[in-house]
């Protein structure tokens, strides 16, 4: 991806950006904390695993853009499949980024008793109960595509197995916060696709 370095962490750079101030304005309208990831010491793994792979995720194509290979030699797939990979990260962030953005005040990163807020399932959320890991995943698996080396699939495998992690939690909590709502919810929509 030595021609790609720079797009990859231009996109991954701004997608932390709007994912940041998109998590700023729910805080500000559901008017609490959504930040809840250090409440729950069950989370610290998923946590973990989020924080290294999205900063690998940064600073992987950063050491590239500077001529800095971590992983020795690599042979580049070709131009069309580094494009497509590229195209697929795009598309995972857009997706990761509307389905964020479609759950308004009931965005949260990490899941508490008490703090679930209420339950969306239109857009994104009729498709999958977990539209933003869905898209946090494609934007990996296309950085992967793009350069399939040890750090890309080492940071893909990172990010799916926070999500898969994650979900587990998530959903135990808002079974128990938001009753037979959300179990309908959950019978009705696949959790991935």
């Amino acid at each position: 991806m030595p021609s790609l370095a720079l797009p990859a962490a231009v996109l991954m750079g701004v997608y932390l950006t709007a994912f940041l101030v998109l998590t700023a304005r729910s805080a500000r309208d559901a008017g609490q904390p959504v930040w809840l990831f250090g409440r729950d010491r069950r989370q610290g793994l998923a946590a973990l695993l989020f924080r290294l792979a999205f900063a690998g995720g940064l600073m992987y194509p950063l050491l590239l853009v500077f001529g800095i290979e971590p992983v020795g030699e690599f042979a580049a797939p070709p131009a069309p499949l580094r494009i497509a990979g590229l195209l697929l990260a795009l598309a995972g962030a857009l997706f990761a980024l509307r389905a964020q953005q479609h759950m308004g005040a009931s965005w949260r990163i990490g899941s508490v008793a008490g703090h679930s807020g209420t339950i969306v399932d239109t857009g994104p959320f009729g498709l999958s109960r977990n539209p933003v890991f869905v898209g946090q995943i494609a934007l990996f698996a296309g950085f992967v595509l793009a350069r399939p080396d040890a750090v890309q699939l080492a940071l893909a495998f990172a990010v799916a197995l926070a999500a898969a992690l994650q979900v587990r939690i998530e959903e135990k909590v808002l079974a128990r916060d938001l009753g037979g709502p959300y179990l309908a919810y959950a019978n009705r929509v696949r959790r991935w696709l």
